[in-house]
């Protein structure tokens, strides 16, 4: 996002701490599902995401579309669209972003988070798996069944919405690129960082709990390592927390020796 789209979910995500436990799962439920809305209609996008529109005016379009939905979800609806917004694939972002923090802070986040690493690493060992839930060519609405048909009953309410909203609208993403996403923005909503880290065999305990402590004093917050292994990167570790990426894995070395031997 650039730095306008950031100020317009600041103020979004104000509005939300404002709003407290009146905002609830139905909440996160209903502002998820009126961003597919909004994101499956071009001119709806233009039109709310023009700064040139008033405040009242948009508020009279989402009353129309929305009406239905509590005034929680309004209010929260409204305080998206009234942003500026860098583009209308940052405002569905935007929407997209406070709906999933209202369904974690209506349950243990993290606990939603641990699901949302399971599911990835459930993916991640099925191809098959990673194509229904991926492609373009079954519906919206088989893949949310099939997201609820593997999560009901060994997940928590918040993480199956959550995963059913992103298969409908991945909006050019991959479902791994989604849930780990997902997951970022659900740890920072209990002021936790998360850091995916590639490693060639599965961490033991002590070199996990020292991997996170490090991580902690290094960014000054609690970090959850969502552990990813990959035999292919031989040794070392990739670590990525948000954009910032630190490659030390012996892949990328022996690549890089082989670029300054050739060079």
């Amino acid at each position: 996002m650039g730095s306008m789209s950031r100020e317009a979910l600041h103020a979004s995500r104000a509005v939300l701490a404002d709003l407290g436990p009146a905002a609830d799962l139905t909440t996160g439920e209903q502002l998820l599902d009126a961003g597919r809305v909004i994101g499956g209609s071009v001119q709806l996008q233009s039109y709310l995401g023009d700064p040139a529109i008033g405040g009242e005016v948009k508020k009279q379009m989402l009353d129309r579309l929305f009406g239905a939905f509590g005034e929680p979800t309004r209010a929260l609806l409204l305080s998206v669209v009234a942003g500026r917004w860098s583009s209308p694939r940052d405002l569905l972002a935007g929407i997209e972003e406070i709906g999933v923090r209202v369904v974690a802070a209506s349950g243990d986040e993290g606990t939603i988070v641990d699901e949302l690493f399971s599911f990835d690493e459930t993916i991640r060992g099925d191809s098959r798996l990673e194509l229904a839930l991926g492609t373009k060519l079954s519906d919206d609405a088989a893949k949310a069944a099939l997201v609820e048909r593997l999560l009901q009953g060994r997940a928590s309410q918040q993480t199956v919405a959550i995963v059913g909203h992103l298969v409908r609208q991945p909006r050019g993403r991959r479902i791994g690129q989604l849930l780990r996403h997902a997951a970022s923005v659900v740890a920072d909503q209990s002021d936790q960082l998360v850091a995916t880290v590639t490693t060639a065999a599965p961490l033991g305990t002590d070199h996990r709990t020292r991997l996170e402590q490090g991580l902690a004093r290094q960014y000054g917050r609690s970090v959850r390592v969502n552990e990813v292994v990959d035999a292919g990167i031989i040794g070392g570790l990739r670590v990525q927390v948000g954009d910032e990426v630190t490659d030390g894995t012996v892949a990328t070395k022996l690549s890089q020796l082989r670029l300054q031997l050739a060079g």
